[in-house]
């Protein structure tokens, strides 16, 4: 297939599904992969009623014997090419963290940390033969600085920060980038009734159209002088994400205290 190709996680609604239709709208062969079957089916006729084609299939993030069988269908169908995994697959949960059972816990470290650890893993030999390949990870402003009332979630956001910088060195000799998308609060299912001190400061103002934009043009060949990993998305994110790298780390708290009303 002389068409380039995408592997998306979690693409049956929200985030994942713009885009899903934004890599297809770009001339993509759109790998689209969720629990949700019945929204993919819809994300499929819509891709092919654009005039572009997809590859579908039940995906659970947490199972790596899953992973392993979506991604060697979605090569036999792509032709063996893998241009762009999108790690997007994720889950949030709110509140105050002793008031969290430890199975809610569990559930974003499973889903938000091993998910995204399953789909690099055995990702890597498809990346590995395909020339240029890219990773892109959803992470979060949240990995920051810790946020009160997101701590778990934060914390797993933090690990995909850790692990997009060290596979983007690691991975680097075999022409394979590894970033990161910054977003702060996204008005998708995920935010739909959740309501931090964070959240009633900065609202939530970005849209799944805006995320898929910049997924997208993070992807694409551009000018810069430097090699860019981390990718702050809405003005916010990039003004937090700016002023942790010049404040001194007590103020960072401050800022972040004063935000979570804490």
């Amino acid at each position: 297939m002389s068409q380039p190709t995408v592997f998306i996680t979690g693409a049956a609604a929200g985030i994942g599904r713009a885009t899903a239709l934004t890599y297809a709208a770009g001339g993509f062969h759109v790998g689209a992969y969720d629990i949700d079957e019945t929204g993919l089916a819809s994300l499929a006729k819509e891709i092919a009623a654009k005039g572009s084609t997809s590859t579908t299939g039940s995906l659970n993030v947490t199972d790596p014997e899953q992973f392993a069988a979506r991604l060697k269908e979605f090569d036999e169908a792509s032709g063996g090419r893998l241009d762009v995994l999108i790690n997007n697959a994720g889950i949030l949960r709110a509140g105050e963290f002793a008031d969290q059972d430890l199975k809610t816990h569990r559930q974003q470290v499973e889903i938000n940390v091993m998910g995204v650890i399953h789909g690099l893993h055995e990702a890597f030999p498809y990346l590995k033969k395909t020339r240029g390949a890219q990773v892109v990870n959803l992470c979060s402003a949240s990995a920051i600085y810790g946020q009160p009332e997101l701590a778990t979630y934060g914390a797993t956001k933090f690990a995909v920060r850790g692990l997009t910088e060290a596979l983007d060195l690691e991975w680097h000799k075999h022409d394979i980038a590894v970033k990161a998308m910054w977003p702060l609060f996204v008005q998708t299912a995920m935010t739909e009734g959740v309501t931090t001190g964070t959240t009633g400061s900065l609202g939530i103002k970005l849209t799944a159209q805006d995320v898929a934009d910049a997924i997208f043009k993070s992807t694409q060949p551009a000018k810069r002088i430097y090699h860019k990993v981390h990718f702050p998305v809405g003005l916010p994110s990039k003004a937090l994400s700016m002023g942790s790298r010049f404040s001194p780390v007590w103020l960072t708290r401050e800022v972040n205290r004063r935000l979570s009303h804490s």
